[in-house]
């Protein structure tokens, strides 16, 4: 079986226990992975993100923290602990950069506690 680029990097993210949320410069949703797809249509029951402005799911509150988080992420900040989620998860942004060190996109991570 040959695989491309594309679908070996989407299995990949998709075999990731944790939502990753792939957002654009302009703040718009471009990929989901498997566990974020499970959340945010089974659980939260939205319809198609893809597209979508990150903010519409998310209160002013936190779309202020992300906005801050995006700038600092443009003067090549790294990773950023938002805090913990309303799920008890830790919530992380990440830059996404090009071969230049020029800002693309960030995501989201969340992260739970997987010890029993």
């Amino acid at each position: 079986m040959e695989l491309t680029n594309e679908a070996m990097f989407r299995y990949i993210l998709d075999s990731i226990p944790y939502r990753i949320v792939f957002v654009d410069t302009d703040h718009i949703i471009r990929f989901l992975n498997k566990e974020a797809r499970h959340h945010y249509y089974e659980v939260r029951g939205y319809d198609d993100l893809i597209g979508q402005s990150i903010f519409n799911c998310h209160t002013e509150k936190s779309k202020e923290m992300l906005i801050a988080a995006v700038e600092k992420l443009k003067n090549h900040g790294n990773e950023i602990f938002l805090g913990v989620s309303v799920y008890n998860e830790r919530k992380y942004i990440n830059p996404v950069r090009n071969e230049k060190g020029e800002l693309i996109g960030y995501f989201e991570r969340f992260e739970r506690n997987m010890q029993k």
